[in-house]
C-alpha cells in the first residue's frame, strides 16, 4: 500500500474509489489484508468521508468483507467461488481476445509486447508487485484492443475479487503466469480469432494452475 499516491481531484469519494479498485487488481492487497479507514486517508491525504464512501462502494462490489464494523478484511475467495468467477473469464476474455484479434493493430501488438518484455523483466528480479500489474495489464489490453468497454467494466469488478489472489498466488505460479501470454500476442499478429480466443483460456485455466492449487491448499 506503500505506493499509493496523494489525491487532487474534486471529486475524492469516486476517485478514492478508482484507486482502491487498481490497488485491488493490480494485487497491492492481500487475501485477509485488513483495511483501515483513517489509516486509507492519510496515505491518500484526504478526510475519512471519502474512503468511508469507497469502502462501502467495495463492499458492494464483493471486494472487501465488514468481519465487523471496525474490522473490515480482503477476502479470501472460496474454491466454489474462485471456479465461478474463472468460468466467467473464460467466455467474456475469449470474446475480448477474439475481437481483438480482428482489429489488432501494428502499435497495439507492440503494447502488449512491451507489457510482456517490462514483466520478464519483473520475474527476473523477483518483483511480485509489478509481475501482477503487468499481468492485469495484459489481460486488460484485449477488451481495450477489443473495443469492448462494456464488458472491460465487467471484468474489471471480476477483477476486484479475483487480484488479491492472483498476488498472492504470483510467485508459486512462476512463468506459467506469463508463458502463456505470448500465443495470444502470437494469434492477435495472425489476426485468428479462434487461436487468440483458445491462447487465453489456456492462459486462465492452464497458466492459472497456481491460483487454484492455491485456493485448494488447507488453511
Amino acid at each position: 500500500m506503500s505506493n499509493l499516491k496523494i489525491l487532487e481531484h474534486d471529486n475524492l469519494s469516486s476517485t478514492v474509489y478508482a484507486t482502491l479498485c487498481d490497488a485491488l487488481i493490480k494485487g497491492q492487497f492481500q487475501p485477509g489484508d485488513r483495511l483501515k479507514i483513517r489509516e486509507l486517508a492519510e496515505m491518500l491525504g484526504t478526510s475519512v468521508t471519502p474512503v468511508r464512501d469507497a469502502i462501502l462502494r467495495l463492499a458492494h462490489d464483493d471486494a472487501i468483507v465488514f468481519q465487523s464494523p471496525r474490522d473490515i478484511r480482503i477476502p479470501a475467495l472460496t474454491q466454489e467461488r474462485y471456479l465461478e468467477i474463472r468460468s466467467i473469464r473464460l467466455r467474456l476474455e475469449a470474446l475480448a481476445a477474439e475481437t481483438a484479434a480482428q482489429l489488432a493493430s501494428k502499435r497495439d501488438i507492440e503494447v502488449l509486447e512491451k507489457v510482456l518484455q517490462d514483466n520478464e523483466k519483473a520475474i527476473s528480479e523477483g518483483d511480485r508487485l509489478q509481475g501482477t500489474a503487468l499481468n492485469q495489464a495484459f489481460h486488460f489490453q484485449l477488451p481495450m484492443i477489443a473495443n469492448l468497454p462494456v464488458l472491460n467494466g465487467i471484468l474489471r469488478r471480476l477483477w476486484l475479487q479475483m487480484g488479491p489472489l492472483i498476488a498472492d498466488s504470483y510467485e508459486s505460479g512462476g512463468r506459467s503466469m506469463i508463458d502463456y501470454h505470448y500465443p495470444v500476442v502470437d494469434a492477435l499478429k495472425r489476426h485468428d480469432s479462434q487461436a487468440a480466443a483458445a491462447a487465453i483460456m489456456n492462459d486462465i485455466t492452464l497458466g492459472g494452475r497456481a491460483i487454484i492449487e492455491h485456493v485448494r491448499a488447507p488453511d
